[in-house]
């Protein structure tokens, strides 16, 4: 089957009553990164047939949802931003949040995205017609039928607010990091900012000189290390402008130095101890009240949550108006906070820090796959797919951050590449054999999982001594990586053709399902 060239249908063209729904060759869930990537990846191996389905009403994802003071990235810019679109104008070392969201515009306009992207358009339903060897996807505005489909919503798309006692009651104001208020003025209010994790860190510098008080409910320290940030120079920019190979040059650095620090992470979990070092001297020069000093100070090995880096977040919690209630948020009882340790904190404001639905991913719930299995079934016992990438019992469903994939130290760009080199080529070879679909056998799956699973035991995230958002309730790690980004780039840079069932469309009789 050639790769079909057929404009997608124009926005705002959804199935009516008296209308066919629309087929397409991919239909791509979610313009961030990993969606934008796609449509890129897709027209240049010739495939145009297909639409970018996103909920909200324009691209950027994670960056477009996350507008809270302070918020940046904490991967180098440089390293931050796809090889095939490097950008001699980033304006920091660690740029912010209008900036990377405003690269994401630029990719959608200059490899011409625009005519595929629908806005408005969430899916509330995925299902695998097995009679038709295709996938229905079920949108707000409408359906189509795509031969495949590729989820890049991304883990941090849906935001996770604890379920609090009292918390419905509550008469203030209340919004997630990731869903923020702009209309609210937190000058001169009592603001509660509940979590310590990465958001959190950069909010509770960028609003604690503004609020009256800052009660900060911390459930578990954070290891904090010095954020070496800069201004990137005129002269900087000119050169990597001028002379790209430059630009490239310091890529690759960024990339080295991060590959080395791999083996600490996974392997010898032991090197770190040097890193908490560096880490406590942080601490103790920002920081010179000694009881402040050991509530912010953690009991588990550096790594096994994740580093923060930041040269503000002490100086912000010691400051005069600002509280550290250690032990997290038990309870509402009206506009009165209570924290674990019974202390009671009147505020005004809450702002919850507190991360994201990663390892019970939302659209689970909303796919269906062979025999009407949803894949949140599939993954009651933890989420699994081969290569992070493809699960059995879902045809042709290709994940972008996909199940084992985060990563603890580097850029998540370099693995939604290496995702896409594996979507490409699967969608290729299809053509080339002349199949419409194809799911990993149980024995690929499976194999891949348990050897992973091992390797997954003798990280810092296993060993370190701590309870993050990378485990499941089991404590099995189902989000990060345990390897370099070079050994996950090998692991998918083609499709191995020996893990997985071929599925021909040979209607009008049943599918047929050949072993590759």
């Amino acid at each position: 089957m050639a790769a079909r060239s057929k404009k997608p249908p124009a926005p705002g063209t959804g199935p009516g009553p008296e209308r066919a729904v629309p087929h397409v060759r991919a239909a791509v869930i979610g313009s961030g990164f990993g969606g934008l990537g796609a449509g890129v990846r897709l027209r240049r191996a010739g495939i145009t047939d297909f639409v970018i389905l996103e909920r909200a009403d324009s691209v950027g994802g994670t960056w477009r949802d996350n507008s809270y003071p302070g918020c940046a990235c904490d991967v180098p810019s440089h390293l931050y931003s796809f090889s095939f679109a490097p950008n001699p104008e980033w304006p920091r070392v660690f740029s912010g949040q209008p900036d990377i969201r405003a690269y994401l515009e630029r990719i959608a306009d200059t490899f011409g995205l625009r005519p595929h992207l629908r806005f408005g358009a969430e899916v509330t339903e995925l299902r695998w017609e097995e009679e038709h060897t295709r996938w229905r996807v079920t949108t707000a505005v409408g359906s189509w039928t795509a031969d495949a489909v590729v989820s890049a919503a991304g883990p941090l798309a849906d935001p996770q607010i604890p379920d609090l006692p009292g918390l419905d009651a509550f008469p203030g104001k209340v919004f997630h990091s990731s869903r923020w208020d702009h209309d609210y003025d937190l000058a001169g209010k009592r603001v509660a900012v509940v979590g310590t994790g990465a958001s959190a860190a950069q909010i509770i510098p960028a609003i604690q000189p503004a609020v009256g008080k800052l009660t900060v409910f911390q459930r578990t320290p954070a290891w904090v290390m010095p954020r070496a940030d800069r201004e990137v120079s005129g002269a900087e920019k000119w050169l990597h402008a001028k002379l790209p190979p430059t630009g490239l040059l310091r890529r690759a650095g960024l990339f080295a130095m991060r590959e080395l620090q791999v083996d600490a992470f996974v392997r010898r979990p032991q090197l770190l101890k040097l890193v908490e070092q560096v880490a406590l001297r942080h601490l103790h020069k920002a920081v010179a009240d000694p009881a402040l000093r050991a509530t912010l100070t953690p009991d588990y090995r550096i790594g096994c949550k994740r580093i923060l880096l930041s040269n503000t977040y002490y100086p912000a919690l010691a400051a005069p108006n600002t509280e550290v209630v250690p032990g997290g948020l038990r309870e509402l009882r009206g506009s009165t906070l209570v924290g674990a340790d019974g202390s009671e904190h009147e505020v005004d404001a809450i702002v919850f820090g507190t991360g994201f639905h990663v390892t019970d991913l939302p659209i689970a719930e909303r796919v269906f796959g062979i025999g009407g299995t949803s894949l949140a079934e599939s993954w009651k016992d933890g989420m699994e797919a081969l290569r992070g990438s493809t699960v059995r019992g879902f045809p042709n469903l290709f994940f972008l951050i996909g199940p084992n994939t985060g990563l603890g130290n580097s850029s998540m760009i370099l693995m939604i590449e290496s995702q896409l080199n594996y979507l490409v080529d699967a969608l290729t070879t299809l053509d080339s054999l002349g199949a419409t679909a194809m799911q990993p056998t149980e024995r690929a799956q499976r194999q891949w999982n348990l050897e992973l699973q091992h390797r997954m035991g003798r990280t810092v995230w296993t060993t370190g001594g701590c309870r993050s958002w990378y485990l499941e309730e089991s404590g099995k790690n189902t989000v990060l990586w345990p390897g370099s980004t070079s050994a996950f780039r090998r692991a998918t840079r083609h499709v191995d053709l020996a893990e997985y069932e071929l599925i021909k469309r040979t209607a009008p009789e049943p599918v047929e399902v050949v072993s590759a």
